[in-house]
């Protein structure tokens, strides 16, 4: 399954040197889950410092037309190991290696959620209400000393798996 960013052309505007400096993208992927879920749209900063934790908006290293968002797990030489927070697709680091800094677009700042659709169990008022004070949220780096669950399990396991296919 391919991970996609809608990006709504405001990287055009930073790649000309224009003022605009954040963005709107939408997410089309579960690579993410938890953190954020199908249809949620990131307000984006461009050029912004990245830090190991931060969830970040990139260029795929294969495929350079698409964008996807992955969290940077940590500094490497060359680059940032990105990972998404969703341990079982593995559309990161872990297929395709250390990110150069080149291809790191931008920084996620808030997550927004889409309006429930029509018919969804939202439309009463409390439905409502519960939707728009959930609607706008930080996207929140993890630093150390926090870990989703999976990471590094989903880690060793495949780390296993790859030595019993080796033997």
């Amino acid at each position: 399954m391919r991970e996609q960013l809608h990006d709504r052309g405001q990287e055009q505007d930073r790649e000309r040197g224009g003022l605009l400096r954040i963005g709107l993208a939408e997410v089309y992927n579960p690579s993410m889950v938890p953190t954020l879920s199908l249809g949620d749209r990131l307000v984006v900063r461009y050029g912004a410092a990245v830090r190991a934790g931060d969830v970040v908006v990139l260029r795929h290293p294969f495929r350079q037309d698409l964008l996807i968002v992955k969290r940077a797990v940590e500094r490497r030489d060359g680059g940032w190991w990105v990972m998404g927070d969703n341990p079982y697709v593995e559309n990161d680091s872990r297929e395709f290696g250390v990110v150069p800094d080149d291809l790191v677009v931008a920084r996620a700042w808030l997550r927004l959620r889409p309006r429930p659709a029509a018919g969804a169990g939202q439309r009463s008022p409390a439905g409502m209400l519960s939707w728009a004070l959930s609607a706008v949220r930080p996207v929140r780096p993890l630093r150390s000393g926090r870990s989703l669950p999976g990471w590094r399990g989903a880690l060793s396991e495949r780390s296993a798996s790859r030595r019993l296919r080796a033997r």
